[in-house]
This record gives structure tokens, sequence and C-alpha cells, in this order.
């Protein structure tokens, strides 16, 4: 690689390496120096805060979020298949089966082991009883 072709690089790093600490440097000079007692605490929209913000989930928001991402991904493989339809041919069309088949496969395992079930136990069984 000749000396050349690596100076546009290096000139553009150095702009916004010089921006940054402008920036970071003007905020310094510029900005307010306060020590309230309101200064530290989260800001809320207007709304004081009335208990700790740390607030414990169930596990299950962070179960389906997990499960949406990977769902998702999937997705966009599916999708990357699809539009190499005709390249990857019957091969192809096999192999997104297969992924397809697995797809499944995991729903339906998530789903046996109560992974996509959102009403408490107590609830649950009183439901099945009025069946």
């Amino acid at each position: 690689m000749q000396s050349t072709e690596f100076w546009p690089f290096v000139l553009y790093a150095g702009i916004v390496l010089a921006l940054v600490a402008g920036i970071l440097g003007l905020s310094y000079i510029l900005g307010q120096r306060h020590g309230e007692k309101a200064t530290g605490e989260p800001f809320e929209s207007g709304i004081v805060p009335v208990d700790f913000a740390r607030l414990r989930f169930s596990a299950k928001f962070y179960l389906v979020a997990v499960l949406f991402v990977i769902f998702d991904m999937e997705a966009v493989f599916i999708f990357a298949w699809a539009v190499a339809f005709r390249e990857t041919g019957w091969i192809g069309y096999g192999g997104a089966l297969t992924f397809i088949a697995i797809l499944v496969v995991a729903l339906i395992y998530e789903w046996r082991v109560g992974a996509l079930d959102w009403q408490p136990q107590e609830r649950k069984r009183q439901t099945s009883r009025q069946l």
C-alpha cells in the first residue's frame, strides 16, 4: 500500500479527533457548574422520583426479548435465501426447508417448556378447572 492512498484516511481521522476535542473543550469551558441536590437525580420528565429506580423485572421479559432477536435474525437469513433463490437451486431450497423445520421444532419446544406462557400458575389452574 502506498502512502498516497493512505493520507485521506489520516486526514479524516485527524479532523474527526480535532472536532471531538474541540466540542469537549467548549463544553467544559462553556458548561454550567452547579451542585444542587437534584443534580445527581435521574430526569423523569419533570416528575420527582418517589422510589428506587432499579425495579426487578420478571425473567420472562428478557426471555421474550431474546426470542424476538433470535427469530428476527432467522427471518433475515430466510430473506437472504429468498433473494438468492434462483442461484441456490434445489440444494438451497432443501437447506431453507431444513432451517425452517429446525425453527418450528425450537418454537414447539419453547411452547412446551412454557417460555411463551404469561399467565400466572394459579390463574392457569383456575382456568383449567372451569373448563
